[in-house]
C-alpha cells in the first residue's frame, strides 16, 4: 500500500514543521510539499497532485474558506482543516466542513496539548473519503420560513406527530450530513437529540448555525432541559455525554464520565440511554464517520423496538460507523443521505406509524 501523499498549507513555518513531524512519524503517510499561502498551495496542488491537503483557516492573500471553496469547485480533494480552539475557529471550521472539508484538527494548546495525536489517522481516513458521493446541501436561504409554511391542505408537511423521539449520531463528514438532513425537518418535527464528535466551541457554533438555517429550533443541549417537539438538541463537546432520561418527562442529561467507544460525547452513550428510557417510541439514525461509535447503541435501540436507519455507503464521506452498525444487524434500513429526512418523517408521523 502506497503512503498517503499530503500537502501542508499553513502560513506559520513552526506549525508546518509540527504538522510535518507529526505526519512523517507514520510510515503510511508521506509529506510531499508545503505552502505558506493559497497562491503557493494552488501551484503545489497542480505540480504534486496530493492525496490529501491540510489547510489552515487563517492565511494571508486569501483566507482558508475562500481557498477551500475554489479547491472544491475546481479541483476537489480531501481537506483536513487545522483550526484554533476558539469561537471564531469553531465557526470557520463548521463553515469549512459545510463547503466540503472532510475533517479538522485543532492546534495544540495547553488545554489540548495532544490534539495532533489523531492527525495521521484522520489523514489516512480522508484519503479514502468519497467526495463524489456527497450530496450537495440544499438551498438554505430563508429555510425556516419555507419549511415552516403549511401545506396546501392546511396541515404541516410532516403530518401529526406520533410521539416518537429521534436520536442521531455522526462523526467524520457529519456536519455536512446533518445540515442536509436537519434543514429538511419541518418546524414541528419530532423532538431530536444529536451527538457529533466535535469539541465544545465547535458544537456551540454548529448549533447556532443550524438554528439559523433550520425550521425547528436548534440548541446546544444543557443538563435537565426538557426534550420537546419542534426542537433539536446538539450534544456539547464537553467532558460529558448527552443522554436521555425519563422521569416527569423526557429530559437531556449531561453525564460526566470516561470516554465511551473512544469518544466523549459518545453516540453509543446517547443511543443506549434512548434504548433504556424510550425504547420502541424512538427512531435511531447513524451517519457517516470513522470507527464504530454508535453501532452497539443502535443495536440496543433496535432490540428495544426502535426503528433504525443507517446512511448508505455511496453517500458517506467515511463508511465506518454505519458499516459496523449494518454488519452487526443494528440497521433496519440503509438510505442515501438526501432521503434520510423523509425516512425519519415517515417513521415519526401517526399516519405512517
Amino acid at each position: 500500500m502506497k503512503p498517503v501523499r499530503v500537502l501542508i498549507v499553513d502560513d506559520s513555518a513552526s506549525m508546518r514543521a509540527l504538522i510535518r513531524a507529526t505526519l512523517t512519524a507514520d510510515r503510511d503517510v508521506s509529506v510531499v510539499g508545503e505552502a505558506a499561502n493559497p497562491l503557493e498551495a494552488r501551484e503545489a496542488i497542480k505540480a504534486l497532485n496530493p492525496d490529501v491537503m491540510t489547510l489552515d483557516v487563517e492565511m494571508p492573500h486569501m483566507n482558508g474558506l475562500e481557498f477551500l471553496e475554489r479547491v472544491m469547485r475546481l479541483r476537489p480533494l480531501p481537506v483536513i482543516m487545522v483550526s484554533s480552539l476558539t469561537e471564531r475557529g469553531g465557526s470557520v471550521t463548521i463553515s469549512a466542513m459545510e463547503i466540503g472539508a472532510v475533517d479538522y484538527v485543532t492546534k495544540p494548546l495547553p488545554q489540548c496539548p495532544n490534539s495532533f495525536a489523531v492527525l495521521a489517522e484522520k489523514v489516512k481516513a480522508a484519503a479514502g473519503a468519497r467526495l463524489g458521493g456527497r450530496a450537495a446541501a440544499p438551498m438554505r436561504q430563508e429555510v425556516r420560513a419555507a419549511v415552516a409554511a403549511p401545506a396546501q391542505n392546511g396541515r404541516s408537511p410532516a403530518g401529526p406527530l406520533s410521539g416518537k423521539l429521534v436520536a442521531i449520531g455522526a462523526s467524520t463528514g457529519g456536519v455536512e450530513a446533518l445540515v442536509t438532513i436537519l434543514s429538511q425537518f419541518p418546524r414541528d418535527c419530532a423532538p431530536t437529540v444529536v451527538t457529533i464528535h466535535l469539541p465544545s466551541p465547535f458544537t456551540r457554533s454548529f448549533a447556532e448555525r443550524l438554528d439559523r438555517i433550520c425550521a425547528p429550533r436548534v440548541h446546544e443541549a444543557s443538563n435537565g432541559t426538557p426534550i420537546l417537539p419542534g426542537n433539536i438538541y446538539i450534544a456539547p463537546g464537553t467532558h460529558s455525554h448527552l443522554e436521555v432520561s425519563r422521569a416527569d418527562q423526557l429530559r437531556c442529561v449531561l453525564r460526566e464520565g470516561d470516554a465511551v467507544s473512544g469518544h466523549r460525547p459518545s453516540v453509543d452513550a446517547l443511543f443506549h440511554s434512548v434504548a433504556k428510557n424510550v425504547g420502541g417510541k424512538s427512531v435511531g439514525v447513524i451517519l457517516t464517520g470513522m470507527g464504530a461509535d454508535g453501532a452497539q447503541g443502535l443495536l440496543a435501540m433496535r432490540k428495544a423496538g426502535a426503528r433504525t436507519l443507517g446512511q448508505n455507503e455511496a453517500t458517506c464521506v467515511v463508511y465506518g460507523m454505519p458499516k459496523v452498525a449494518h454488519q452487526i444487524g443494528a440497521v433496519e434500513k440503509q438510505a442515501p443521505l438526501p432521503s434520510i429526512a423523509a425516512e425519519v418523517a415517515a417513521l415519526t408521523t401517526r399516519n405512517r406509524d
